[in-house]
């Protein structure tokens, strides 16, 4: 599969390396404090007040099925645009912003757990690691699982 040249916003999760489309990324913040929200699942830590804006704030560990962190580092929040509007996705780390070349874009390989799989829809094999492309409507349905 061919795609063109894209720029992509990378974050590290539980020492996977992940990349969403540039495009789609508002900003990325320090963490911010966040109101608990009652009955939501467990994927949804909470809503930040982004200058008066209430945003959701999506656990990506939780989502994607990993462990939740242990050390005491605060988690960062990359902002997100999605035809809902603005969410954040909650990650270990921020990474630099990339730029890729389609020949390197593949599908997600079959040995990925069924549920990372459905998340990504696609990988970069970079020098030395892989980037997973993160979906990020399918990240914030949390009805399709």
């Amino acid at each position: 599969m061919f795609i063109e040249n894209q720029q992509y916003c990378t974050f590290q999760l539980e020492g996977l390396f992940f990349g969403i489309e540039v495009h789609k990324v508002q900003e990325v913040l320090r963490y911010q404090e966040m109101t608990r929200v009652p009955i939501a699942s467990r994927v949804i830590r909470g809503l930040i007040n982004l200058r008066g804006q209430l945003v959701t704030a999506i656990d990506l560990r939780r989502r994607l099925g990993l462990d939740d962190r242990e050390d005491a580092e605060p988690p960062m929040n990359v902002i997100v645009n999605t035809s809902d509007g603005a969410v954040s996705f909650l990650v270990d780390e921020i990474g630099d912003v990339i730029q890729v070349t389609g020949e390197v874009f593949e599908r997600p390989p079959m040995t990925m757990g069924a549920k990372l799989r459905h998340l990504v829809h696609g990988v970069c094999k970079l020098e030395g690691q892989l980037m997973l492309i993160l979906d990020v409507e399918r990240a914030i349905d949390l009805e399709a699982d």
